[in-house]
C-alpha cells in the first residue's frame, strides 16, 4: 500500500517572495513588527499590562521589549508614571509615535519591493 502525499495546497502555484522587516541595533533587534505592535497597544491602552494581554505576551516580556527600545535611543519611546490620586499610566512619546510611523513607511516600501520582484520569482519558477 502506497502512502498518499499530503497536499499542502501549494503544488501548482507560483512561488511568492515573502519577508519581514526588522531593524537591528547595538543590542540585537531594535524595532520590528512585534515591537511596533506593542507600541501601538500601549498607545491604545495607556498600560503595558493591558498591551501585553492584548498581544498575549507576559508583562515581563513586554517590559523587556520596551526597555530594550528605550535603551537604544537618545529619547525614550515609552514613559511610565507612578500611580497616585490621578492614577499612573504609560504613554508612547512623540519619538515613539514617529518610530511607529517610520516603521510602517519602511514596511510599505518593503512590501512594494517584494511585489515588484514577483516577475523575477516567476522567471525562477519557469526555468
Amino acid at each position: 500500500m502506497t502512502k498518499k502525499k499530503k497536499s499542502t495546497g501549494t503544488e501548482n502555484t507560483t512561488p511568492v517572495l515573502r519577508g519581514h522587516i526588522w531593524i537591528e541595533g547595538r543590542d540585537g533587534t531594535f524595532l520590528g513588527y512585534g515591537r511596533v505592535a506593542l507600541l501601538e497597544r500601549i498607545r491604545e491602552y495607556g498600560s503595558i499590562t493591558k498591551a501585553a494581554k492584548a498581544l498575549e505576551i507576559s508583562y515581563r516580556r513586554a517590559w523587556v521589549l520596551v526597555d530594550s527600545m528605550n535603551q537604544q535611543v537618545p529619547k525614550p519611546y515609552v514613559i511610565t508614571s507612578a500611580g497616585g490620586s490621578k492614577g499612573g499610566g504609560t504613554r508612547v512619546t512623540p519619538e515613539g509615535e514617529k518610530a511607529i510611523t517610520l516603521f510602517w513607511k519602511i514596511d510599505k516600501n518593503f512590501q512594494k519591493f517584494l511585489k515588484d520582484q514577483a516577475v523575477v520569482v516567476r522567471s525562477l519558477h519557469s526555468m
